[in-house]
């Protein structure tokens, strides 16, 4: 299937997925108070969600898991996560954001978010508004945050290539570009293994504090690098 990368423009542009109206205006309240300049899409199925992706290539989308195929059907957990993989696997850059009271079950698809390039947060409907909202611009920026749906996990589960990354960053003072360069990948898929690492130490963005260095500060604790 073919990966195109969604249009960047100077208007933002969100789409929010929820068949519950109450649900779907609370959300689109929230986004104009952090975004008032924000274009905002909305779809309430499986079938109208893929034709509004398709149709406005949204900058970001907030999609619940429970929604039904089309209008006349029931909404259904296992709709929202293949809708979630067609996505991820059509468009390998979207930004994702999660919002639902199901997130662990996203554990189904962990393979296909590992490998997503795009931004992918998991938000439990039962957070604050603002935590929400802080999700949401990770999402945006790019950064990975699946914390919630790791479940049990014995030890850290860290890929060859981001143990190289973090090697050539902290141990040889690499910048992206000379890493890209050794590793012989693309510095998008540098900037990738970035997102991925620093999911798996629970470093995500901190007003005043640097991401690369608190990063390096968590992977010696791990034992990741000397």
């Amino acid at each position: 299937m073919a990966n195109p990368s969604l249009s960047k423009s100077a208007t933002f542009k969100v789409l929010v997925v929820d068949d519950h109206e109450i649900v779907l205006g609370g959300t689109i309240d929230l986004l104009k108070q952090q975004y008032p300049d924000a274009e905002v899409f909305t779809a309430q199925t499986a079938r109208s969600t893929l034709e509004q992706v398709q149709k406005v290539h949204p900058d970001l989308v907030v999609m619940d898991l429970s929604i039904p195929e089309t209008e006349a059907q029931t909404a259904r957990i296992d709709t929202g996560i293949q809708v979630l993989r067609t996505l991820m696997q059509t468009y390998s850059n979207l930004n994702l954001a999660v919002q639902s009271t199901y997130v662990r079950s996203l554990v189904r698809i962990r393979p296909e978010i590992d490998a997503h390039k795009g931004g992918f947060t998991a938000i439990d409907k039962s957070l604050s508004s603002q935590d929400m909202l802080t999700r949401l611009d990770w999402a945006r920026q790019g950064v990975t945050h699946t914390k919630d749906i790791k479940g049990v996990q014995t030890g850290l589960e860290v890929k060859p290539e981001w143990l190289t990354l973090l090697t050539l960053a902290f141990g040889e003072g690499l910048q992206d570009k000379a890493i890209a360069k050794r590793m012989q990948v693309s510095e998008r898929t540098v900037r990738h293994y970035w997102t991925k690492v620093q999911d798996v130490l629970e470093v995500y963005p901190e007003e005043g504090k640097n991401i690369r260095i608190q990063t390096e500060m968590r992977a010696r604790e791990e034992g990741l690098i000397d």
